[in-house]
């Protein structure tokens, strides 16, 4: 008997990459009728609610209550990892979410946190500074156009490591703020200082679209000696937060930056196992 080609049943999953739009008439006609199921709506809503979050720390900015300004975007980072953890335990993924997570993040991490910059030091050189306000922007946009482009991709040499490539777009915008929390701490004007705030957001404009691997939370794997510790450490950096916490947010920032080499070296050991696997395989020397 001659079998058909067809569709397994994990194809009938639907996709939520580039190639989504093809099964549209498919899930259309047997699959998702009458828009997006009641599981879903509860980390899309989260998620239109960490747009919302980012896009009035705009507003607190316009009126001068920068820390108001900050914490709005801080808070939409917050709101924006916790929609797809809801969306996995409802199993409420869909293209739609995948689509509007995004087109959000694009707003509170890319645009929000652009204007707040350039309205609190920025403007001080409008010309120069309005262009690494719109660098910032536009990279964040990018980097998310490159995450969606590459979820149906099954060649992803660091995902499949269990890094990401370059920084997070809400980890850029936290890194981004670094000089606000070191001026709202300190005092010091330096640091609002339109010549050092603007190569820094361009700095981490860079680092959002740049191919250099950084660790995820799935290649960090503590020994099971320092587990209680971390735990300890989670809880220190909670009671900071409560009562420092623009110091905590610098220390956080100075940390992650202090570890992104660690990640570049980790991902360098991963490639020469790799190549000397691959090496074996073919029977030629490494």
């Amino acid at each position: 008997m001659i079998q058909r080609k067809g569709k397994t049943p994990a194809d009938n999953r639907p996709r939520i990459g580039p190639k989504a739009s093809e099964d549209e008439d498919d899930f259309a006609a047997g699959g998702v009728k009458g828009g997006l199921a009641l599981r879903t709506l509860a980390p899309n809503a989260v998620t239109t609610a960490a747009m919302c979050s980012g896009l009035t720390g705009i507003l607190f900015a316009i009126s001068g209550t920068w820390p108001l300004a900050v914490g709005a975007i801080i808070l939409a980072g917050v709101l924006d990892g916790m929609d797809g953890r809801i969306a996995r335990m409802l199993n409420g993924q869909s293209r739609f979410g995948a689509e509007l997570d995004s087109l959000a993040d694009s707003l509170s991490f890319g645009t929000a946190p652009a204007i707040v910059i350039y309205l609190w030091s920025l403007s001080a050189t409008p010309r120069i500074g309005w262009i690494a306000a719109l660098a910032f922007a536009v990279c964040a946009a990018l980097r998310l156009a490159r995450f969606n482009a590459r979820i149906d991709a099954t060649d992803q040499p660091h995902k499949s490591a269990g890094f990401l490539t370059g920084i997070p777009a809400p980890v850029g915008a936290g890194l981004a703020f670094l000089p606000f929390y070191l001026w709202t701490t300190t005092g010091i004007e330096t640091f609002r200082n339109p010549l050092l705030v603007g190569p820094w957001v361009a700095l981490m404009a860079l680092l959002m679209i740049s191919n250099l691997a950084t660790l995820s939370w799935a290649s960090i794997k503590p020994r099971r000696d320092i587990r209680l510790w971390l735990l300890a450490l989670a809880g220190l950096l909670f009671a900071g937060l409560l009562l420092e916490p623009w110091w905590t947010l610098a220390t956080i920032s100075l940390v992650y930056l202090a570890l992104l080499p660690l990640g570049w070296a980790r991902y360098a050991r991963v490639k020469r196992q790799r190549a000397r696997r691959a090496a074996v395989g073919t029977g030629e020397t490494p």
